[in-house]
């Protein structure tokens, strides 16, 4: 493996940083529930809703992170 990560496709609805490589050869991160890990392809879903598709390829480390915290009204 190329990329140092603690998650992987058995941990679906897991809240995971995951950072990846950009186009212009920055680092951009994603931060939510993983929703799945297959076919090449680590699906997202972030607390606005907002599914992001990353493929795993650009994925340079993954972690799991703890629930968010409650918002207060």
């Amino acid at each position: 493996m190329r990329f140092t990560r603690d998650v992987g496709p058995g941990d679906r609805g897991v809240r995971i940083s995951l950072r990846r490589t950009l186009p212009d050869g920055g680092y951009g991160d994603v931060l939510g529930d993983l929703l799945s890990w297959a076919d090449g392809v680590v699906r997202v879903q972030r607390r606005d809703g907002a599914v992001v598709e990353v493929p795993e390829g650009t994925v340079v480390a993954a972690k799991k992170v703890p629930p968010a915290p409650e918002r207060r009204r």
